[in-house]
């Protein structure tokens, strides 16, 4: 029996994105031809998968029924709820639809990672198809390159025949403590799962009893058109809003763990984007779109929908002017070097992997005081994203008005 992919595909893209700008959904932002739920539609082509279910709502529906039409898949379903409510009612409500067959396996994608190995993620899913049964859930956790405090993480123990049984999970913790956890074998929690229909259901039946009855009526009572299923409104709203992590992980001890070592990323932060447009940077990179300044110099990379990815160079002894925006906002990780930076009256002293947050209107600057050439990735957010919103303050090679 083939895998039923489901895609979570709900989120605002909240955390990329200051008050001031419109939030663009992480998912379908464009970075250049491709866009992250577009790769993730690109992964579910393999055989070993069934028609996708796309879980989102009505205000992307048109941009999911475009990316379905691009990527060429004529048989699918779209669930959309009438109101956010978590991922627990959404994983509930996409395992709830009656073709899917009671002993199916259904994968659960997020929109927005990044998986550079499908080959691998697929073949470790197929390892371990055998092994579903009516009440255990399989997790992929990733296996961490760097200590990090924008995931959560999960510790195992070895079972027989080398399975892995989750132990306990952490959500979040500090540097210091995913060292420490990372130093105990933890993985990243990456929020895919692998779990047959009938789990799902006796999961929520044992442990969410209200959110189980709500989300039925709100599936039974659904309007069907078009291959796309308009949630009960009345029904669905009675859910109360639940991450499937706290709603089904926590309470249940059947969890086992699909360990990945690939490429893998939430695109969650500018700096991991920066990161990604750092590794990819030979495939943006255009010869005129360099620009030399007295200080060094920069490369834009690539223009979005208010924002733009440049790479920065500082020559030795090189000082950008002191200055201000008016218009934008700007991300910076230091990909080379040991700049220092100013920022409103304070001082900084960055290495490689660091970031830096400027805000719109902030009085900054970045100097490079070592005698070899420093790079740092930046990105621009903003309404205005020109050489022209530069208010300068200071300038060592007389450009402050």
């Amino acid at each position: 029996m083939k895998i039923r992919p489901v895609i979570l595909c709900g989120g605002a893209g909240t955390r990329l994105w200051p008050d001031e700008i419109r939030n663009q959904a992480k998912q379908f932002i464009d970075f250049g031809g491709w866009t992250l739920l577009g790769k993730t539609l690109d992964r579910i082509k393999s055989p070993i998968f069934d028609a996708p279910i796309i879980s989102t709502n009505s205000k992307y529906l048109k941009e999911v029924k475009k990316h379905l039409r691009k990527k060429n898949f004529k048989k699918y379903s779209i669930i959309l709820e009438p109101i956010k409510k978590n991922t627990a009612p959404a994983i509930l409500s996409a395992s709830l639809i009656e073709d899917i067959p009671n002993k199916q396996p259904i994968i659960f994608l997020s929109a927005d990672h990044l998986i550079e190995n499908s080959n691998e993620f697929n073949k470790k899913i197929k390892q371990n198809l055998k092994n579903l049964n009516e009440n255990n859930i399989f997790i992929f956790g990733i296996k961490p390159n760097s200590p990090s405090d924008q995931y959560g993480y999960f510790i195992t123990s070895k079972l027989k025949g080398g399975k892995n049984k989750v132990n306990r999970f952490i959500e979040k913790p500090n540097i210091k403590k995913a060292k420490q956890l990372i130093n105990l074998g933890g993985y990243w929690n990456s929020g895919m799962f692998l779990i047959r229909k009938d789990s799902v259901i006796n999961n929520f039946k044992k442990y969410q009893k209200k959110m189980f009855l709500n989300t039925s009526q709100a599936v039974q009572k659904a309007k069907i058109k078009k291959n796309t299923y308009y949630l009960s409104k009345k029904k669905f709203n009675k859910n109360s809003s639940k991450s499937f992590d706290f709603a089904i992980l926590e309470q249940t001890k059947d969890i086992r763990a699909i360990k990945l070592d690939i490429v893998w990323s939430d695109m969650g932060s500018w700096k991991e984007i920066l990161l990604m447009f750092n590794k990819n940077k030979k495939k943006y990179y255009k010869r005129n779109n360099t620009f030399f300044r007295p200080w060094g110099g920069y490369t834009n990379l690539y223009k979005g929908n208010n924002f733009l990815i440049k790479e920065l160079f500082i020559k030795p002894k090189g000082i950008l002017s002191l200055q201000k925006h008016f218009h934008r906002s700007e991300h910076w990780v230091i990909t080379k070097g040991n700049p220092k930076i100013e920022l409103n009256k304070k001082f900084y002293s960055k290495k490689k992997n660091d970031t830096i947050f400027i805000p719109r209107g902030a009085v900054h600057r970045i100097q490079n005081p070592d005698k070899k050439l420093a790079k740092v990735m930046e990105a621009q957010l903003g309404s205005i994203l020109k050489e022209s919103d530069i208010v300068r303050f200071e300038d060592i090679y007389g450009r402050a008005s």
